[in-house]
């Protein structure tokens, strides 16, 4: 890590935050927090706590929020929070609203490449409902979206999201493990046409078709280090 100053925490380093691999230390740490956090978001939206329970733990979790607080340094980019803006399906994506584990805000989802393709599992926990019982649509469509960027991917370019047309099939039920899907269906000039679907079992829940329009990753690497410079 960074070297910090006699008496605060030590920084994150971009460096050694950027290739995907199996999570040690801080980042480890990390991942613990988060998951924990994920459990209070979902109890708060399924509890029946006394008032006096509520009040302390809001007390605590002030406190907590005070110190970590007293840790922040301005945002370092460590790895990347949407896998189309990252050059390959291989980085880090620890702070991805979808499929971060780091991110106490993803359900997390699962994502991975396999043969030519993206593929990928999980499931919703009851702070994403909208329809009772199912994920709100919203949701759903973030999930297609990082989706089908992490397939964009495989073209061997960095993209973003230029259109997404999302078709919802039948409500996508909570807790239930889903199935994700995507895949490339052609490149045109700098615009990136991808496909993807999720699946509750052999019911197509919802399908989505993503046009990405191709960025200079060199480039945007240099607006993060530029950005870096002036904080």
């Amino acid at each position: 890590m960074d070297e910090a100053a006699p008496g605060k925490p030590p920084m994150f380093n971009p460096s050694s935050w950027t290739e995907a691999g199996p999570p040690t230390g801080q980042r480890m740490a990390l991942h613990k927090l988060a998951a924990a956090l994920r459990k209070i978001n979902e109890a708060l939206i399924d509890m029946d706590a006394a008032e006096e329970d509520l009040l302390a733990a809001a007390a605590s979790a002030e406190q907590f929020a005070v110190r970590l607080e007293a840790t922040r340094k301005g945002h370092h980019q460590w790895g990347f929070a949407e896998s189309s803006t990252a050059p390959s399906t291989r980085v880090m994506l620890d702070r991805s609203p979808v499929i971060g584990l780091g991110n106490p805000v993803a359900p997390p989802l699962s994502f991975r490449a396999e043969d030519g393709k993206v593929v990928g599992t999980g499931s919703f926990g009851m702070q994403y409902e909208g329809p009772p019982g199912h994920v709100h649509g919203g949701f759903v469509a973030a999930a297609l979206d990082e989706l089908l960027g992490m397939a964009q991917t495989l073209s061997g370019k960095s993209g973003m999201t230029g259109t997404l047309t999302v078709r919802y099939r039948r409500p996508t039920p909570l807790y239930k493990q889903l199935t994700f899907t995507a895949w490339v269906d052609r490149i045109e000039g700098r615009k990136i046409f991808t496909s993807g679907t999720i699946h509750d079992g052999e019911t197509l829940c919802a399908e989505a078709e993503g046009v990405f329009i191709s960025v200079d990753f060199h480039a945007m690497k240099a607006m993060q280090e530029q950005q870096q410079r002036q904080q």
